[in-house]
């Protein structure tokens, strides 16, 4: 009962942060004329008689847009976290371990650096390449790994994903050198920003989230015994290495897919599971769906500061998760150490 009310507090406040996210700006809009806006899109009701065109094309084409791409992309980062910091017994795994946001860094690096535009795809060519150049970096690191390690031991993973992400970042390192014109626009890149989202990218998100989290879901009892340790998974008839497989594969699914489209946003993967373990508990049943939700409005909440702090210059998304979240995941590490 607890925890259901504590599920139905995390949603209403996910929906507030969403509120906050569009209505919040150069133009301020009315929680009145945000829900008429909304009603009027939505369910086909007349505007009221005073609400300028130019406020609903702000709301619904701008801010709305943006601000559920936030939500989106924060809630695959943060299920993403949960579920690597789980099959990795390691609290500060995520998929950028791996290599997602290296590979994806150095793939986006070669679309700015050669001014590359595939044909049919047009602005979406440098997501297309982050999220294979992200995917790929993290299947060659499982492969590698499964030649090295049987079951794959988490130590052979880690340790596969760092070489890798040394090697890919030295790659990267030399291809920025040679950035010239465009270097502003590839560190950027790199450090997160929804400047520009659209519906149609949140409809690309969307579907990925939902079947991800269905898998997850599914494999919830098997995460939960990886927790004890893998001798203890093993024994309770868990197969370690198609299980990790799959788990580890979605989690990076999500983490390309948002990295493709937002650029490389930390700490949201690392900070938004320890948050939802100390209110909900371990059950990876509560634990996946509650960080997606937490994650997703943390990420909402950050991007509206990055855009209204120092407004009208905004500031890339991924440097705010970073100054809130390093000193908080410091706090949350050095605490458990004392305790």
């Amino acid at each position: 009962m607890k925890s259901r009310k504590r599920a139905v507090a995390f949603l209403a406040l996910a929906l507030l942060a969403l509120a906050l996210g569009t209505a919040i700006g150069s133009v301020g809009i009315a929680p009145a004329e945000l829900w008429a806006i909304l009603a009027h899109k939505l369910f086909g009701r007349a505007l009221p008689e005073g609400l300028s065109k130019t406020t609903v094309s702000i709301l619904w084409t701008i801010r709305m847009p943006r601000a559920v791409m936030a939500f989106l992309v924060g809630a695959s980062l943060a299920a993403s976290g949960a579920v690597m910091q789980s099959v990795l017994r390691n609290p500060l795994a995520s998929s950028y371990t791996l290599g997602v946001s290296s590979g994806a860094s150095l793939m986006a690096a070669i679309v700015l650096t050669t001014g590359l535009t595939l044909p049919g795809f047009g602005g979406y060519t440098l997501p297309l390449f982050g999220f294979l150049g992200g995917l790929g970096t993290v299947f060659l690191a499982m492969g590698l790994s499964m030649r090295f390690s049987k079951n794959l031991e988490n130590q052979t993973i880690i340790l596969v994903g760092m070489v890798l992400s040394l090697f890919v970042n030295a790659l990267l390192t030399l291809i920025t050198s040679m950035a010239g014109d465009r270097l502003k626009q590839l560190v950027y890149w790199q450090m997160g920003s929804f400047s520009g989202q659209s519906w149609a990218n949140a409809g690309l998100v969307l579907p990925i989230l939902l079947l991800s989290l269905l898998v997850l879901l599914r494999y919830s009892r098997e995460m939960d015994l990886m927790t004890f340790g893998e001798e203890q998974a093993l024994s309770a008839g868990v197969d370690l290495r198609p299980v990790k497989f799959i788990l580890i594969a979605v989690s990076s699914l999500l983490t390309g897919t948002a990295v493709s489209l937002a650029g490389v946003i930390g700490f949201v993967d690392l900070i938004a599971p320890h948050i939802v373990r100390r209110v909900f508990g371990s059950s990876h049943r509560l634990l996946v769906p509650m960080s997606a939700l937490f994650g997703g409005m943390f990420m909402v909440l950050a991007d509206l500061a990055a855009r209204t702090v120092l407004a009208p210059q905004e500031l890339p998304v991924g440097a705010v998760t970073a100054l809130i979240g390093a000193p908080f995941f410091a706090y949350i590490y050095f605490h458990k150490k004392k305790v």
